[in-house]
């Protein structure tokens, strides 16, 4: 049986480990922190969650939900972990990200068939008949490793630049200003809700759009269509600044939405409102939801205080902007994850493409099964089309090349209903939970399918 070489102790990393090793692999874990730490990451914690600690909606029949309802299906270790540190957060499971961390490593410290090697690797030995290597070292590789895969690939890279939301210290907040809701009633009332009048939301909006930016550093820099040192954002995480400079009412129809959460000392929703989720199990912290930006910390110390509640707000963290790499997986990748020229090297996590804390887990949950495939002498076969997860992957390994960005998990993604059928079912929550019906039962195929050999 070949050996499995895994780069990388973020999610899809672990995650490809522990499911490659439960099925009787054995394999190597290389992780390169803390030798040598990234421009984003805090620890050398395995699986450390960088930006938020939300794995998403719960709300039955979302597509969230159904790619988390998949890998529990499979038995997806981080998957387990991550259900075992939650938090309160309404209808999204959101972790303690220490005591999550925590319970990766101690799974991983605790099976017998992986090796943990804490050092960096700069090679990637494509023609060894013996190692099957995942590489999932995540959107900040290091220049050395991405100069190898660069070299494998023989594509240039794409970036975009990923954000992290500040977190303020629960006990400095002025609960007086501010009061607990769900939108819409939907779940428990988890979420703290910092209520601005139309007078607040002006003067914080004019305070944001002109505070000055952390400059760029030079390796954040990049061409972007021939030109130079010109950021490119990921739509799907803007910076607050970016978003509010896109017009007056931008925040208020975005992150700061304030349908469906009614204030219950005035009954009514406000203007515009922030959202404080929960950072941990003891509820001393709470990161501002969708609130990364790229401004100086002072700036952010300035201008977060004119949020009502958080006048006199104790930052444990404030938020900021890392660039992230990713593959041009349409031309690189097959279904499997395996590059099409070298097919003993994987790729896995946002490396890979995808989008997101669950994505990425889902990813190396795929990998593993995969790799352990490879390893055993057996051809892999690919998670159905129908399924979340086999979806996920058909978009980053079939997207359109010229326009291919990142993904999360959407029903955009899964085979659309036929159209017969669409127009009988004009209701979307009822199309939305047939293709979830349709996904769990080929999800639920698949793997019996795999049991049988």
């Amino acid at each position: 049986m070949k050996k499995i070489k895994i780069i990388g102790g973020g999610l899809a990393g672990p995650e490809a480990a522990l499911t490659a090793a439960r099925l009787g692999c054995e394999v190597s874990l290389y992780e390169m922190r803390p030798h040598r730490s990234t421009e984003a990451h805090q620890t050398s914690d395995f699986a450390e969650l960088v930006c938020s600690n939300s794995l998403k909606s719960e709300s039955e029949n979302s597509a969230p939900w159904l790619l988390k309802q998949e890998m529990r299906r499979a038995g997806s270790p981080l998957l387990e972990e991550a259900d075992a540190t939650a938090v309160p957060a309404g209808h999204a499971l959101a972790v303690d990200r220490e005591l999550f961390s925590a319970r990766v490593a101690a799974r991983i410290s605790a099976e017998p068939r992986i090796t943990v090697y804490r050092e960096e690797v700069t090679e990637l030995h494509e023609n060894d008949p013996e190692i099957v290597t995942i590489l999932a070292s995540g959107p900040l590789t290091s220049p050395a490793l991405t100069k190898e895969l660069q070299r494998l690939t023989g594509a240039d890279h794409l970036a975009f630049y990923d954000s992290i939301s500040p977190i303020v210290d629960a006990t400095t907040i002025d609960m007086d200003k501010v009061y607990f809701a769900a939108r819409w009633d939907k779940g428990t009332a988890d979420y703290i809700n910092c209520p601005f009048t139309k007078e607040e939301y002006e003067t914080f909006l004019d305070a944001l759009t002109t505070a000055e930016n952390v400059e760029a550093k030079d390796w954040e820099k990049f061409p972007v269509d021939g030109t130079a040192n010109k950021l490119q954002y990921f739509e799907g995480c803007l910076p607050i600044e970016e978003t509010a400079r896109r017009g007056r009412d931008t925040l208020r129809f975005g992150p700061m939405k304030p349908a469906g959460l009614t204030n219950p000392k005035t009954g009514r929703w406000p203007y515009a409102v922030v959202q404080l989720r929960q950072e941990n199990l003891r509820a001393d912290s709470y990161n501002l939801v969708g609130f990364q930006n790229h401004l100086k910390y002072g700036e952010q110390a300035r201008v977060l205080r004119l949020i009502p509640g958080l006048e006199n707000a104790k930052f444990l963290r404030y938020g900021q902007i890392h660039r992230n790499t990713y593959i041009h997986a349409p031309s690189l990748l097959t279904e499997t994850l395996q590059l099409k020229a070298h097919p003993n090297i994987m790729i896995a996590g946002q490396l890979s493409g995808v989008e997101g804390y669950t994505e990425s887990i889902a990813s190396g949950m795929l990998v593993g099964r995969y790799a352990a495939a490879i390893a055993s002498g057996k051809t892999p076969t690919p998670a159905p089309r129908a399924s979340a997860n086999g979806s996920l992957t058909h978009y980053i390994t079939h997207a359109e090349t010229k326009k291919f960005t990142p993904a999360n998990i959407t029903f955009d993604l899964l085979p659309p209903l036929e159209a017969e059928l669409r127009k009988k079912m004009r209701d979307k929550k009822e199309r939305h939970k047939l293709q979830c019906e349709r996904a769990l039962a080929a999800w639920g195929a698949w793997l019996h399918s795999l049991t049988d050999h």
